[in-house]
């Protein structure tokens, strides 16, 4: 038994922002219902990496990754027919979350307060890149936008370098965590009062909250790989064609340990010389005898080797739900434990895989009429 069975989550987000949130919902047991369309592809589809054919809507990796352990259903919500059966999945659910673009909702006739009408208690839990109210309430952006307004670009890259873009778009991760915290306070607090409330998350807030600490400086600078606060704080080579290790020294007794373990003369530290010496080292090592001498350090690895990466495995952080495209792909686990509910990671659904188990069976429509709709393009 997961820690959220008989949560029920009708999803109708999209990327990563939303669909990230409600995979660690999905993970942990809640019943989510991802609704999709043909008409219109979840981006996170038509994402690379891909299994084989690019064209094929099941075969891509990153979907794969982001939406495990939920059911897919397609509803054209272009047809007001298929906004009447995404009702009946509203009335179904608890949760409701969306992060499509300003006024969609509105448009369709699924705002806050339509939903309320369906189902007093319901939640609604809406993710943009900058949030329902305020000047940018009507912004429309990807995470790399709130990467632009949040500072992260502004502070990413060495010194006196242009603004550097971070390679993800960090705000589709950041923000879903804070999402998740949101869904689960809003729960509890219906499960106190009986009432529902509307919850606004912003890529950018959160992105902002996760460098607050830069903030607290009256003008805070890129330092590239260096921090001011310690004695060392990089990363530099080792033995071996573009292999690396982190190295962060904030104590005189650090440093001092990092001296001997590198044959370095005492008070002789600088990049140079810790560069000179770490290039003699295999990483792991070198991250051995640092560690044991009490020296901060982490070896940098690669996608491959986090794959093998023994505390990874041992963890059983990637697990291998069989896919009927993918086949036994790594999935990455929720990084924590619970020892009385603990989570499963099932497989991503094919697209619109449980429209007649969803349909017919949860929410008991008349099978011959879904039948016509998904025929007409209604449910499609």
């Amino acid at each position: 038994m997961g820690a959220l069975d008989g949560l029920k989550i009708a999803d109708f987000s999209w990327v990563g922002a939303g669909p990230r949130a409600t995979k660690d919902l999905a993970d942990n047991g809640a019943t989510v219902i991802k609704i999709e369309s043909h008409k219109r592809l979840d981006l996170g589809r038509r994402s690379p990496p891909f299994a084989g054919d690019p064209s094929d809507v099941d075969g891509s990796a990153f979907f794969a990754q982001t939406n495990t352990s939920k059911k897919s259903v397609t509803i054209n919500l272009g047809d007001r027919r298929g906004v009447e059966i995404a009702k009946k999945l509203v009335g179904w659910a608890d949760v409701v979350v969306e992060n499509f673009g300003p006024g969609f909702m509105e448009r369709i006739g699924l705002d806050y307060a339509a939903l309320k009408a369906i189902k007093s208690d319901i939640i609604l839990a809406s993710v943009s890149v900058a949030g329902k109210t305020g000047p940018m309430a009507g912004f429309r952006g990807y995470g790399n936008s709130a990467a632009a307004h949040s500072g992260h670009a502004a502070l990413t890259g060495y010194p006196n370098s242009d603004p550097h873009m971070p390679p993800l778009a960090y705000g589709d991760v950041v923000a879903p965590m804070f999402l998740t915290v949101a869904i689960l306070g809003a729960l509890e607090f219906r499960s106190r009062t009986g009432q529902g409330q509307h919850l606004d998350v912003s890529q950018i807030e959160p992105m902002v909250q996760v460098i607050g600490d830069l903030y607290a400086q009256d003008n805070p600078l890129k330092n590239g790989n260096d921090d001011p606060a310690f004695l060392v704080h990089g990363v530099f080579p080792t033995f071996g064609e573009d292999q690396w290790i982190a190295i962060a020294v904030e104590t005189d007794v650090q440093a001092r340990a990092l001296e001997s373990a590198l044959g370095i003369a005492a008070d002789q530290l600088s990049p140079a010389a810790i560069a000179s010496a770490t290039a003699t080292f295999d990483k792991f090592a070198l991250f051995d005898r640092l560690s044991a001498v009490g020296v901060p350090a982490g070896p940098v690895l690669d996608g491959r080797e986090i794959k093998d990466n023994a505390e990874l495995i041992a963890a059983g952080h990637f697990q291998n739900p069989d896919h009927a495209i993918l086949g036994k792909a790594n999935m990455p686990a929720p990084p924590y434990r619970l020892s009385r509910t603990p989570w499963s990671v099932g497989p991503s659904p094919l697209l619109g895989a449980n429209n007649r188990e969803v349909f017919v069976e949860m929410l008991g429509l008349d099978g011959s009429e879904i039948e016509s709709l998904i025929a007409e393009g209604t449910l499609a």
